[in-house]
């Protein structure tokens, strides 16, 4: 029976690895050197206590049940794949999806911030994206107001007894234009706009990314429903744990 269960994780590392297909060398989030020292120092210290409880929270979660250490490594290569993906935005940025909803959802916020700093450094070291200087600044963004909005949606719809699926699609979707809200915000006060200032610049960037974030978040809310959809069918050991699962035959046991 636990071989059939492991078994089902194929399809779920066949649909991220799909995603692996699409060029992503050239892909970054806020690039290398784009922002000036004091703005590098002000996020990444901000990010700081985040992750320190972030690392306390995964602590917490896998001495209650070690099974979970496997599907926080997947929920974490799921960020990596997706978050690589990239569509050219505006200068010294680009538009992708995070892939942070589906470690929120199951995890919290906190824990999540550590999979995106992870993330985010990888793809700095080995893929070029993004930047060591810029690290806090993207991880402010994507790897922790991101998840805090994808776990506040999922736990409203939860509390209003919505859709799970649609829980996890909303938690997906609004995460990640929430990460772009934050970096249109970034770019807007380290670049103001010569006539409308911080606020006109901030602006300028929503319009932006807009076109590029808002079909993107569409597609990895529902690519995120598939994959939970597979982990809720298959991975009862590792999720048993976990206070994710609430609608009545919502989760396919």
């Amino acid at each position: 029976m636990k071989i059939k269960r492991k078994a089902g994780y194929i399809p779920v590392l066949a649909v991220m690895a799909a995603f692996t297909v699409a060029p992503v060398s050239n892909a970054m989030h806020i690039m290398e050197g784009f922002l000036a020292p004091a703005y590098c120092i002000a996020w990444g210290l901000v990010c700081v206590p985040f992750i320190v409880l972030g690392l306390r929270s995964i602590s917490r979660i896998v001495e209650r049940d070690r099974k979970t250490m496997l599907l926080i490594a997947m929920c974490a290569a799921f960020a990596f794949v997706l978050s690589a993906l990239k569509i050219p935005s505006v200068t010294g940025s680009c538009s992708h999806p995070t892939g942070v909803g589906l470690g929120a959802v199951f995890f919290g916020p906190l824990a999540t911030s550590v999979f995106g700093l992870i993330v985010l450094l990888f793809q700095a070291l080995l893929l070029g994206h993004g930047g060591i200087t810029t690290l806090g600044a993207n991880v402010f963004s994507m790897a922790i107001v991101g998840p805090f909005v994808s776990y506040g949606v999922y736990r409203l719809v939860k509390k209003l007894h919505g859709n799970q699926y649609a829980g996890v699609f909303l938690a997906a979707a609004l995460g990640d234009l929430a990460t772009y809200c934050v970096t249109s915000v970034q770019l807007g006060l380290a670049y103001p706009s010569p006539e409308g200032g911080v606020i006109g610049a901030v602006i300028e960037f929503l319009g932006v990314f807009a076109l590029t974030q808002i079909p993107l978040a569409v597609a990895e809310g529902i690519v995120t429903v598939l994959i939970f959809n597979l982990i809720a069918k298959y991975g009862a050991d590792e999720t048993k744990s976990l206070d994710v699962f609430y609608e009545k035959g919502g989760a396919v046991r």
